[in-house]
């Protein structure tokens, strides 16, 4: 793709997320996310009573400032001073990437800029699962656990690993979506074969889960 094409993809990009600027051709593959907000949200207990699953979801997209304290909450950078985040892993291993998959296109989320790397710039919401509302929900985040990052012996730890750093991730999204009013539902009924061709992931690359977000649709 020409510079001049790219440029004009990610502006769009930038306009359609609310965080229009002017960028160079170093800052296409990139976008800055809105720093999260760290305070506030409802008491723990009363999200852990609210903690659900839903797959009713409206069309209203997510705010940059909602997509940005749902990634962080997810498994960002909570302690600046030495990079550990808001999920724990075994060892620091670190091993589980986020991809965002919406209607602009498929992202990565980069923990230590706060950004989003964009992967592919088209809607493949439709490949990201098997249930109908896949293909419209705002949000679908993908967790991939990146094997070559992961110890053990055997495929059978790295699963066991990469099984239980999801697990810690997605209760994060659930805890925050149960602050923040949102709908959420983790799916494990996905062609991980398909979606890893579609994500252009390496042999590597391991698809744990997926996890639909949006507003509640009444």
């Amino acid at each position: 793709m020409v510079p001049n094409k790219k440029i004009a993809i990610a502006a769009a990009v930038f306009m359609i997320l609310g965080m229009a600027t002017v960028i160079s051709a170093q800052e296409v593959e990139m976008i800055k996310l809105p720093a999260p907000m760290m305070t506030g949200g409802r008491p723990l207990m009363d999200c852990l009573k609210a903690r659900q699953s839903s797959r009713d979801f409206g069309p209203e997209k997510l705010s940059p400032q909602v997509l940005s304290n749902l990634l962080w909450a997810a498994n960002g950078i909570n302690r600046p001073d030495s990079g550990k985040r808001t999920a724990p892993s075994a060892v620091d291993w670190q091993d589980i990437d986020i991809y965002v998959s919406m209607q602009d296109g498929l992202f990565l989320y980069l923990h230590k800029e706060h950004a989003l790397k964009n992967i592919l710039s088209e809607d493949v919401r439709e490949a990201m699962g098997a249930q109908e509302f896949v293909k419209s929900v705002p949000v679908n985040l993908i967790y991939v656990s990146d094997y070559s990052k992961l110890g053990g012996d055997t495929d059978e730890d790295k699963r066991f690993y990469s099984g239980a750093h999801t697990g810690f991730i997605s209760q994060n999204v659930y805890l925050f979506c149960a602050s923040e009013g949102l709908a959420t539902v983790v799916r494990g009924l996905v062609d991980r074969e398909a979606m890893a061709k579609t994500m252009m992931l390496r042999p590597d690359q391991h698809i744990t889960l997926s996890q639909s977000i949006g507003y509640p649709k009444n």
